[in-house]
């Protein structure tokens, strides 16, 4: 479409130069038909001169043959008048010449005056046409210069609120970002808070069942060590009724049970210490080794 927008300009264009130039042409031809005109009438104003002094000339010559008397003036008197005749008929015909020369010229000059007129008419309204074409051109640049400032406004406007709203989101997504780490931090602390929590309550759930065991197995070391003593006054009453039957075999008696009394006793000093162990290690939050039952 610009490809045959540009080739129509450049076409009208050519045609109004070749308008210009055929007008210039024109122009000058018209002077020119004016001045052959002119000169056609000058050459045939001579020619009627010559002709009307050619039929003076005769008519001299025929008044001067007239005044003569002779026989031989008769016929000089013929030739002069069929030469005034002539001449006559040549000035005529001259004096046609020039006035159809002269209209001719007229005609001519009344035609290069309107076409001057008319061109000058023309060329007044092309210049009328041209300026308002020349101010319709500047308003229309006027208008495209307004319309590009608004365009050029609006991006700017548009291109700030857009950036305005670019940093208003990146601010949001930030504060966002802000809170979703404190959340995340409290969620981390409550969860390592929870988590001492629970590690603290199983330490002490640990440390009242060690506790527990603790005095479990000292329970029961006593129940023991109470039931070793009970075994041995058992023991020890009929060995007295023997040894009242019986005082050597008291004696041997007596002499066994001390013999049994002294593994015994190292039994129980060692279990005092396996105890004393036990409730240690249930204090630390270990727990306790159940001690090996007394053998009855």
């Amino acid at each position: 479409m610009a490809a045959r927008k540009s080739k129509a300009v450049d076409a009208v264009a050519n045609l109004e130069q070749q308008l210009a130039q055929l007008k210039a042409q024109l122009a000058k031809a018209r002077v020119a038909q004016a001045a052959d005109a002119q000169k056609a009438v000058a050459s045939l104003s001579k020619e009627a001169s010559k002709a009307a002094a050619a039929l003076k000339s005769a008519q001299s010559k025929l008044a001067s043959a007239a005044k003569k008397k002779t026989p031989a003036a008769a016929k000089q008197v013929a030739a002069a008048k069929a030469e005034v005749a002539k001449a006559k008929k040549v000035a005529d015909a001259a004096k046609q010449a020039v006035a159809d020369a002269k209209k001719q010229a007229a005609a001519i000059k009344a035609a290069n005056k309107l076409a001057s007129a008319h061109d000058k008419a023309v060329a007044k309204a092309e210049a009328v046409v041209a300026k308002r074409l020349k101010l319709a051109a500047k308003k229309a640049a006027a208008k495209s210069k307004v319309a590009a400032k608004k365009a050029a406004a609006r991006a700017k406007l548009a291109a700030k609120k857009a950036a305005a709203r670019a940093k208003a989101a990146a601010k949001k997504a930030a504060l966002k970002a802000r809170v979703a780490a404190k959340k995340a931090a409290a969620k981390k602390k409550a969860a390592e808070k929870k988590a001492a929590a629970r590690a603290k309550a199983a330490a002490r759930k640990a440390a009242a069942r060690a506790k527990a065991a603790a005095k479990k197995t000292a329970a029961a070391a006593k129940k023991a060590t109470a039931k070793a003593t009970t075994k041995k006054v058992a023991a020890k009453r009929p060995a007295a009724k023997k040894a009242a039957a019986k005082k050597p075999a008291a004696k041997k008696a007596t002499a066994k049970k001390a013999a049994a009394k002294k593994p015994a006793a190292k039994k129980a000093a060692a279990k005092k210490p396996a105890a004393k162990k036990a409730s240690g290690g249930a204090k630390r939050g270990r727990k306790p080794k159940a001690s090996p039952a007394t053998p009855a």
